[in-house]
């Protein structure tokens, strides 16, 4: 991803970056997933040893 940012500076200290639109979406989309990414890994981590049942199995009951 390349993105293009104009700093802003206030009294000589950069104080604001500003991106084209498109960029920010682009980023905002990056952010997102990697925070789901994180989750669905501590949520992994957290199941670890814990019994499962096949979806199949579930779904079968709800069918019923």
């Amino acid at each position: 991803m390349s993105i293009h940012p104009q700093v802003i500076e206030k009294n000589g200290v950069k104080e604001f970056v500003v991106l084209p639109y498109e960029e920010f979406l682009a980023i905002r989309d990056e952010l997102e997933d990697y925070e789901d990414l994180k989750v669905l890994r501590r949520e992994k981590s957290e199941s670890a040893g814990l019994s499962s049942r096949p979806l199949d199995d579930i779904l079968k009951e709800f069918e019923g």
